[in-house]
């Protein structure tokens, strides 16, 4: 768990870049920092880190200060992935990704291990790409090593800034989508900022929406779409940005939960509806799970329900 607690970070020049910031990021949870350029959010993420330091208020980590961190062992668990890629071109792949687990002490053989475990995690055959040089990859390809070095020591943390940004929009996606299968398989704590709205939306658990250096809301997407705490947010999230949200959410399908549900293997709150489909072919309800609570179920009735009446607002009923 990372907490902030009453956080400012003045600079020398007198600008307040983060004003008296409180949140707590859960274990386990993809949360993302979003706002406009000069918001705070860069600047929030790397103060769990200590690539910049608090001027008041305090960072812990699991409750222990991040100033009582050894910093090397403080960073060694933080994985960082940046829009620079910056991967060393005179590396080879293999040798990019072992660059932290040697610092540990790894040996070679395990550091080999976890270098083909992770590219074929992110669909790179290890015997292809092992030993060649970041310039024989594609812009997309270059951004997987990225994250899975940062990956590569088994860090609990990562905070990724602004990674796919500079990607043309077709490898974007690709790669939000990629690194949304991956946390389901890592269920690491990822920190991600990023102005992008639609992929704020698209990936966190949570978002929380910067402006001038404050918290001006946080919360889940569907709660950021349907009930916006000014007017600043909800044009932030513009037009593009709901229609995303509420047209791939479980959530209108999700009803209360009842003392006689049966439990059975949940489904994730941030789940697509593709996803609860495919399981309410076999079965007749599916538990809905959010930050490790039980927060409703999804049945087949309430799932056709939904979709027949948007049916017939569109007019195909």
């Amino acid at each position: 768990m990372i907490r902030f607690e009453n956080v400012t970070k003045v600079y020398k020049d007198g600008t307040k870049a983060v004003n008296a910031l409180d949140l707590t990021i859960e274990k386990g949870e993809f949360f993302v920092f979003i706002g406009p350029s000069g918001c705070g959010k860069t600047t929030t993420m790397k103060m769990i880190n200590r690539l910049i330091d608090a001027t008041d208020g305090t960072v812990s980590i699991d409750g222990k200060n991040v100033h009582d961190y050894d910093i090397h062992e403080l960073r060694w668990n933080i994985g960082y992935v940046l829009q620079q890629i910056a991967l060393f071109p005179h590396m080879t792949i293999e040798e990019n990704i072992a660059i932290v687990p040697e610092l540990r002490g790894w040996n070679a053989e395990k550091i080999r291990k976890r270098t083909d475990e992770l590219l074929e995690m992110v669909g790179l055959d290890p015997d292809t790409y092992r030993t060649r040089k970041p310039n024989e990859l594609s812009g997309g390809q270059q951004q997987r090593i990225g994250v899975i070095r940062a990956l590569a020591a088994d860090p609990d943390i990562i905070l990724m800034d602004e990674p796919f940004s500079a990607l043309d929009p077709i490898s974007r996606e690709k790669l939000q989508q990629d690194i949304i299968d991956l946390q389901k398989r890592i269920h690491k704590t990822i920190v991600f900022v990023t102005h992008d709205m639609q992929e704020a939306l698209a990936l966190g658990d949570r978002i929380c929406v910067m402006k001038d250096g404050e918290a001006v809301q946080i919360d889940t997407p569907e709660a950021l779409v349907r009930r916006p705490a000014s007017d600043f947010v909800k044009e932030f999230i513009g037009n593009r940005g709901q229609a995303a949200v509420l047209e791939g959410s479980i959530e209108p399908w999700i009803r209360p939960l009842q003392e006689t549900d049966p439990l059975k293997k949940p489904i994730s709150f941030t789940a697509d509806r593709k996803e609860a489909l495919q399981r309410l072919v076999t079965e007749d309800m599916i538990p809905v799970e959010r930050n490790g609570q039980i927060v409703g179920t999804i049945t087949r009735e309430s799932a056709v329900q939904f979709l027949a009446g948007r049916a017939e607002e569109r007019g195909r009923v």
